[in-house]
């Protein structure tokens, strides 16, 4: 009896023993998933220091790099609604999104002013058109013609002539002509060309008092500025004639005055409705800074492609009007 008592005593004990060793060890804390792993790896812009912009960008740029393995556990078709959602996105919800971040900076890209032409030229004081540094070349002629606004399908051809050597004149108009018409002078300008002051009414001058002269001169740039937004910066007296009076009030009203070193003759008798003659002045006449006298003439629109082809052929160039500095020297 005792022997049996003992024999089930020793197998109790071997059974505790066997169970004690076959019960797992807990793992270690340390080696565990973080809570909110997943969370982490879709880290908010503010949390990881991205800025507004950047995430503009980052929605507008295409991506050069695969999403990470953690922002595809979802489904393949969770992420492609997520990208179309990204490529389509609402422009409204987006400056929405960024808190007027995204707005802002359309304006300030596209609301830049363009740069002030480089003054590369003055104008001496016989009227020629001098290089200021040593980069400009000094084989260029200035364009100018008088006497404007007048017909627009004139008009019109002059300009697709310069457009077409790619070049810039002066057109020098009259206050009367202007308020007769407006929209050529705005055409003129939108076609980014130069206008000048001409006087109002294209009298001499030279013979007016302070007074009038003055006002001939002051009216023309109220109504050129109310017309395209912007004053001219050059003024040519009507027949070449002004004197110290007529010096002073275009300097008090910030133009360079100018006659000119080239004259056409177009508006003179000899060369009327005869466009060869018209290149045939120019040409005689012709010399580095060349400040040419024109007019809108039909002879002259009609003389116009071939005289820029032959200067071109001399190796002139021609001169941007805004890059002539405002003082003579």
């Amino acid at each position: 009896m005792v022997k049996q008592t003992a024999v089930l005593l020793l197998a109790a004990c071997l059974t505790l023993t066997a169970c004690s060793q076959s019960e797992p060890v807990p793992e270690s804390t340390e080696t565990s998933s973080q809570p909110g792993q997943q969370e982490d790896s879709g880290t908010s812009n503010e949390a990881s220091g991205q800025s507004p912009e950047d995430t503009m960008k980052d929605q507008t740029e295409t991506p050069t790099e695969a999403p990470s393995t953690g922002d595809r556990q979802d489904s393949q078709a969770s992420s492609e609604e997520s990208e179309a959602s990204n490529d389509s996105q609402d422009p409204a919800t987006e400056v929405e999104d960024h808190q007027g971040e995204a707005e802002p900076r359309k304006n300030t890209d596209q609301g830049e002013q363009p740069e002030a032409a480089v003054m590369r030229y003055h104008m001496n004081k016989v009227y020629n058109i001098v290089p200021s540094e040593e980069s400009a070349p000094e084989k260029v002629v200035l364009l100018t013609f008088d006497d404007g606004p007048k017909e627009e399908e004139m008009l019109l051809q002059l300009l697709d002539t310069l457009d077409k050597h790619d070049a810039k004149a002066i057109f020098f108009v009259n206050g009367y002509r202007v308020e007769e018409n407006p929209e050529l002078l705005k055409l003129i300008h939108d076609r980014g060309q130069t206008i000048g002051n001409h006087s109002w009414d294209h009298i001499d001058l030279k013979k007016e008092n302070s007074a009038s002269v003055k006002q001939q001169i002051e009216d023309v740039q109220q109504i050129v500025e109310q017309e395209i937004g912007v004053k001219p910066r050059f003024f040519r007296p009507p027949f070449g004639s002004g004197g110290d009076t007529v010096k002073q009030t275009a300097k008090e009203n910030d133009l360079l005055f100018m006659t000119w070193s080239n004259g056409s003759l177009d508006w003179d008798a000899s060369t009327r409705n005869k466009p060869e003659a018209v290149i045939r002045n120019v040409m005689e006449q012709l010399h580095p800074g060349s400040n040419i006298l024109m007019h809108e003439l039909p002879w002259t629109v009609d003389a116009l492609d071939e005289l820029l082809t032959q200067l071109k052929s001399k190796g002139y160039g021609f001169v941007n009007p805004e890059e002539i500095e405002p003082e003579m020297k």
